[in-house]
């Protein structure tokens, strides 16, 4: 696992998942929602190069490689304990990095600089300029790869009760919803170059985006 400078929000996640991250995996499949069925859909060619960004404990770069075992797997997260979670589970299997989403050099962490498949699961929620953290993710695509994103929708289709007390329960993790997600899929690919596609899931409950690299 490779080093790069901490900021206030790697201090603050990890300051958030010191502990939480022993039961993370154990708990969160409760409720996050769509993490295995954006795995599925990654249906990268053999031989790709796939990165997850705001890799966690590793659970789904776990899965991806089982799933996929032809492709060769990168992982990268701003919080130091969230890494040594997913470096016990992953070994030097896949390749992890400590590195803001919004800003990397990816060349320099893992010796290539795009990916035939990038995902990001429940981490924009959690990402302060998730516009950017999408747009820097757009950058290291290789032509014609995918970007595939998943996280927390408006829940609109939910009891209102449900939705307060989701809503509280996120604030405790420094977690917001980003309503925006679809519109900021199609802003980037209309200044970039690319094709978009987002659909709601479970009756609101999450979203799920596509953006292909077409330039």
């Amino acid at each position: 696992m490779r080093d790069a400078t901490p900021n206030a929000h790697a201090a603050l996640m990890d300051q958030t998942y010191r502990y939480q991250r022993i039961f993370y995996d154990l708990t969160r499949k409760y409720y996050l929602f769509g993490r295995d069925a954006l795995i599925d859909d990654l249906a990268p060619d053999a031989d790709a190069h796939v990165l997850e960004l705001a890799c966690g404990t590793g659970r789904n770069l776990q899965l991806a490689e089982g799933k996929y075992p032809d492709c060769t797997f990168y992982g990268l997260d701003i919080s130091s304990e969230m890494l040594v979670s997913a470096g016990k589970k992953l070994g030097t299997r896949v390749a992890l990095a400590q590195a803001d989403a919004c800003h990397f050099e990816a060349a320099q962490l893992f010796g290539r600089d795009a990916f035939d498949r990038i995902f990001i699961s429940y981490g924009i929620s959690m990402i302060p300029d998730w516009q950017q953290a999408l747009r820097q993710a757009f950058g290291a695509l290789a032509p014609g790869g995918t970007l595939h994103v998943v996280d927390f929708s408006n829940l609109e289709g939910w009891p209102g009760w449900c939705r307060g007390l989701l809503h509280r329960w996120l604030t405790k993790f420094h977690v917001s919803p980003r309503l925006e997600l679809a519109s900021e899929l199609d802003k980037i690919a209309r200044e970039l170059g690319g094709r978009a596609q987002c659909r709601q899931l479970y009756r609101g409950y999450a979203q799920y985006g596509v953006l292909r690299k077409t330039g």
